[in-house]
């Protein structure tokens, strides 16, 4: 598959709400994920820890709605944007996260991924 196909498969179950499966397809054994935060989640390193880190944000927080917009491809990397509508549970107060994740590619699989915000 060239990277735009995986760009739009990968996409496209994510638009479906199938997160773990599009994970599961495209993500390299040893994927790095980047968040723009300070803390325990802002490196993840690794299928495992990815799991982990997806199964702790839908634990902790309650989605009411969203989009995922995209892929907007460049070389062997591709963009994703994301709206979503939700509540925090430690906070209690809803909030609009909007953010963008950059995916980088290398023989087939997502090495990288990357959120800004």
């Amino acid at each position: 598959m060239t990277i735009a196909e995986i760009a739009k498969d990968f996409t496209e179950l994510l638009q479906q709400g199938d997160h773990v499966g599009a994970a599961e397809k495209y993500n390299a054994d040893d994927i790095v994920s980047l968040e723009a935060m300070e803390g325990p989640m802002a490196i993840a390193r690794g299928k495992e820890a990815l799991r982990q880190k997806g199964q702790w944000w839908q634990e902790n927080n309650e989605v009411h709605g969203g989009s995922v917009e995209g892929p907007y491809v460049n070389g062997d990397q591709f963009a994703v944007r994301f709206k979503f509508d939700i509540t925090p549970k430690a906070t209690g107060e809803r909030v609009t996260m909007d953010e963008v994740g950059l995916y980088t590619v290398k023989n087939g699989k997502i090495t990288e991924e990357r959120f800004y915000y």
